[in-house]
This record gives C-alpha cells, structure tokens and sequence, in this order.
C-alpha cells in the first residue's frame, strides 16, 4: 500500500526529543503482554474446561477463536494505522486487549468467554505489527540491530516464558489470572505509550485510500478458516472429515481471491507487491519457517515431559525456561553484531544451532532426567536470537520508510501461519507416527516370540503379590501395552525433533538468496 506522498525526515526516529529506548520500553510491553497471552492460556486449557462446565474439544476453542481475530487484524493493521493514527489505534488496540483480557478473567461461562477471546485477538494482533514498524522508525539505521534485539525478546522469549508462568498462576492461584495478569502490564503500557510514542510526518500527512472491502472480506474467509481447519483437522481426521474438505474448497478460493484482487487493485488493504522486493519475499519465507520451528519445539518439548515423563505444567514449564535464559543472553550480543556482521552469516549461524540442539533432543530417552537437556535448551535459546533480528534487519533492509508499516503486518502474519501451520503439523505427526512405530514394534517383536513371552512372564512374577497368581495375566498384559504405548510415542517424538532439525539446515540454504545489507544502513528512500 501507499502509506504516505511525503518520504520520511531526515531521521528515521519519529521524535527526536524522546530517548528511543523509552518507545522500544513502551511498545515492547504491549507485545510481550500479547505474545506471553498466548502462551499462558494454553497451560490454563483443562483448568478452563473444568471451571466453566466444558469438555476439553470445546475448551480448544479459547485457542481457536483467539486466534482467528488476531489472524484477520494482523494484516490490516497498516490500514488502521493510517486511517486513525498509528499512536491512536496502538492505545485503543492496547485498551482493548486490556479490558478484554478482564472480562476473560471474570467470564462465567464458555460462550462468554469465547467473545471476549474474539475481542481479545482482534485488540491483540495490531500490536506486532505496529510495534515493529514503530521500533524501526524511532531508532536511527546504526542502532536498528539492537531495537530489534528489543522486539525480539518479546517474541522469542514470551513464548518460553509463557508455560512456566502460566503454570505457576494456575496452580498456585487460579487460571483466571493468567489473564488477571495482562491489566496491570496494559495500562502501564498506555501511559508510556502515551508519554513517549509519536506518529511521524508521513503518518501524518498520509493519504489514506479507500476501504478495501473485498480485499478484506476475503481475507477474513481465509485466515478465519486457515487457523480453524488447523486447530481442528487433527481433531477430525482431516479430510476425512466433509466439512473441513469444504472449508479447504472455500479457503482454497477465497485465497485465489484475495492474491488477485490484492496484486491489481492500486491501493489494496495487504500490499503484496511488496514481495516483488526479493529480500522481503525471501525474509517473508524465512521467518514462515521460523514460525514452524520455534513454535513447534516450544509445543513440543514441554508436552514430551508432561506425557511420557509425567511432570506437571509448571514443572514442565521450568525444565524449558532456560531457553528464554539463553535468549536473554544472546539478545545483547545479536544487538551489538547486526551493525557489524552481515546478517546471512549470522542468520547461518542462528539455523545452524537450532538444527543441531533439535537434532540432539531426537535422541530423547524415556530415562531423562530434569537436568539432561539443560545446556542444548539454554543453546537454543541463544541461537534464536541469532534468527529473528538477522531476518528482520534482512527483509526491511532493502525497503523505504513509508513501505515499512504495510510489510510489518504481512511479515508478522508469515510468523504466525507458520506457527499455526507448525503447530498443526507437528500435533499430527505425533499421533500418527506413534501409531506407525506402535505397528513397528509389535512386528518385530511378536506375541509369539520367546523375547515377549519372557517379558510376559517376568510382568506376572511381578504382580503375583498384588493380583494372585492366577489373575496376573490381564495386568500384565496391559502393562506391556502401556509400555508399549510409551515407547511408540517417544519414537513420534524423536521423528519431530529429526524433521525439525532438517528443516532448520534447509533454512541455512534459503538465507544465501538474501542479498546483502550492510549493516546499519538505512532504508532504501531515507535521505
């Protein structure tokens, strides 16, 4: 989109009066509040579900509804922006989330809770994509590795973050306040917001077009029922399932709609010839798979403790927390690098580490104890670090100013696909692939087998105390059976941290299409 007539000034902060690092304090908080939100309600989900006298299907949808607002806004949010002022609608999307986030709290039942989640997602999914764009204005071009090292704690380490609070909150108090949470952290937000942040010139003085309501609507349709057929497809069988064979049909056309009408109409809600921009294109694609990735392995990994090693939510969450410790480490060191390094070496880097940490939890054991993965967890924390700056120093490198605010929501809504794709994908493997290595197992090893019956007899030995022994054949039977089970399902779990692996090599390929940015130079346009 044509966000503005005028190029930006001179500099690319908004206010010169202001210390940049109280807007990047200010628009950091309303991001990690929303990110950390996501995170924390999906440790809340069974408490939820009991609270509110639902079953645990239709608890999911606090996730879904959640995130099919955010999905739609996410993209639109330049158009806002620049209806309303940027400044205004990041203190009334701020606002809402904020209000949003109490009624969730105090919901009585399911139905209202899932409204107030829409409402939350729809407050929420503007806050990304604006504060970005905000941070990468308010800072000049020498210093924009390190504001990004700002934004990237917010979204690499709330994330982490999320289960063990989440956890904490719910065992300790109730799940209410993992949404409780959110007021204290959103009106302080509103204050610096209001205090520090500016809209600048080209903001301003934008000529903002029309509504584009078919551009809209279809994307609408098919983010709405992108994030649905991906929470629930598993659930259904996938295409086995009528409705979901249509609703890929509908998404499938309204997709076609919204790239055509998109890429000819002058002035449309998504700008995609912004991807003509081959280092954004290429930036889009990688932070897709990042998406994949990071969110897949933060799903992942905690469910491997809590299904097959048996710890709680909050233990779970606590073996797992020293990713976001290497996060934080690794966020002053990316911040003084990207004015230094060419980014592609040090995005290299960044896949490179996840890809041989993940490839090192694929040999997982049923034998682990809490301290086992600590360093390869805290490792992969540092590495991520070394992702999402590079990308974004990367995909905006190439591009001027007033381009900026239009391709944050589009590149932020990769992110987020590619989370919810990631996450769909690796929840499907899980399940299927522990079926395949069930099937596995019981043909290499057979009932009829001297292996077995030995097993077999050693488990009614066992028993023999508590059962007598002439009833210890059934117990023993299912005993095997679980351990059967266990087995099967560690080995879908080796399977998705392999795959993640090679998906985290394949991306050190991709980044090599990026051309060089020097470092800490500023967008294509500023003078």
């Amino acid at each position: 989109m044509a966000a503005a007539t005028a190029l930006p000034d001179q500099s690319a902060q908004v206010d010169a009066g202001v210390n940049p690092w109280l807007i990047a304090a200010a628009v950091m908080l309303a991001t990690f509040m929303e990110v950390l939100d996501t995170a924390i309600a999906s440790v809340a989900l069974p408490y939820i579900a009991g609270s509110l006298s639902a079953s645990n299907d239709e608890a999911t949808w606090v996730l879904t509804s959640y995130l099919v607002a955010n999905a739609i806004v996410l993209p639109a949010s330049n158009w806002f922006s620049l209806k309303f002022g940027r400044k205004r609608f990041l203190m009334s999307c701020v606002a809402i989330f904020t209000v949003a986030s109490f009624a969730c709290g105090a919901a009585p039942t399911l139905a209202f809770m899932l409204l107030a989640r829409v409402v939350q997602g729809a407050g929420g999914g503007a806050l990304q994509p604006l504060s970005q764009a905000i941070l990468l204005e308010s800072f000049p071009p020498a210093k924009r590795g390190a504001a990004m090292a700002v934004f990237a704690f917010g979204v690499v380490v709330a994330p982490v973050l999320g289960p063990t609070l989440g956890g904490w909150l719910t065992d300790t108090y109730s799940w209410r306040y993992a949404f409780y949470i959110n007021i204290p952290v959103g009106l302080l937000a509103l204050f610096m917001i209001n205090r520090f942040v500016k809209d600048p010139s080209y903001i301003r003085n934008a000529r903002v077009p029309a509504f584009d309501n078919l551009g809209f609507g279809a994307l609408v349709v098919w983010t709405g029922l992108l994030q649905v057929i991906l929470d629930k497809g598993q659930e259904d069988d996938w295409f086995g399932a009528l409705w979901i064979r249509w609703a890929v049909f509908i998404l499938v056309t309204s997709f076609a709609l919204f790239v055509w009408h998109s890429w000819r109409k002058p002035d449309p809600m998504v700008d995609l010839k912004l991807l003509k921009n081959r280092n954004f294109c290429v930036g889009c694609l990688l932070i897709f798979l990042f998406g994949v990735a990071i969110y897949s392995t933060v799903v992942v990994l905690p469910l491997f403790f809590q299904e097959l090693l048996g710890y709680t939510a909050f233990t779970a969450g606590l073996v797992v927390a020293p990713r976001g410790i290497g996060a934080i480490c690794g966020m002053p060191v990316i911040g003084y690098l990207s004015n230094k390094v060419d980014p592609r070496y040090l995005l290299s880097f960044g896949f490179l580490t996840f890809g041989l940490t993940t490839l090192y939890f694929g040999n997982v054991t049923l034998a682990l104890s809490p301290t086992t993965l600590l360093i390869p967890i805290l490792i992969t924390g540092f590495g991520l670090s070394f992702v999402f700056v590079p990308i974004s120093i990367a995909a905006y490198g190439t591009l001027r100013n007033e381009q900026i605010g239009g391709a944050s929501g589009l590149f932020n809504l990769m992110r987020n696909v590619g989370g919810s794709i990631g996450i769909s994908i690796a929840s499907t493997l899980l399940t299927r692939r522990s079926a395949v290595h069930q099937n596995e197992i019981l043909n290499s090893v057979p009932i009829a087998g001297q292996q077995f019956q030995n097993s077999l007899a050693n488990a009614q030995h066992a028993l023999a105390n508590s059962f007598g022994p002439s009833n210890t054949l059934a117990p023993a039977q299912a005993t095997l059976y679980q351990q059967l089970g266990r087995q099967a399902s560690l080995w879908s779990f080796v399977d998705v941290f392999r795959w993640l692996s090679i998906l985290s090599f394949a991306c050190i390929a991709a980044v090599w299409l990026l051309q060089k940015v020097k470092p800490g130079r500023p967008p294509a346009g500023a003078h």
